[in-house]
């Protein structure tokens, strides 16, 4: 096989694309945004905010929240048959 060149923002510039209505500030309220356990949430990744981010493969992708550790929520999702779990902040999350 051959080995990757590279990290995991590797072609996604298309796909992490904002709006540009969107674009500069962080809005304070989606950072500090609240969730509860069972809660269907989206994947959408603010790129202004790098901690807490997940891979880029699961832009868009709908999860559950199960959890929470720290600042950070727990989203199961299910990839193909398998359900992965991620900790990912709230400013990368918005609710269905």
């Amino acid at each position: 096989m051959v080995r990757r060149i590279g990290t995991a923002r590797r072609k996604t510039r298309q796909k992490f694309k904002q709006h540009f209505k969107d674009k500069g500030k962080v809005p304070l309220s989606r950072y500090f945004q609240e969730f509860k356990t069972g809660e269907k949430v989206v994947l959408k990744a603010n790129l202004a905010v790098a901690k807490g981010m997940y891979f880029p493969r699961f832009h868009g992708k709908t999860g559950t929240i199960s959890g929470k550790r720290g600042f950070c929520y727990q989203v199961a999702i299910k990839d193909g048959r398998k359900p992965k779990l991620f900790n990912v902040h709230p400013i990368h999350l918005k609710k269905v």
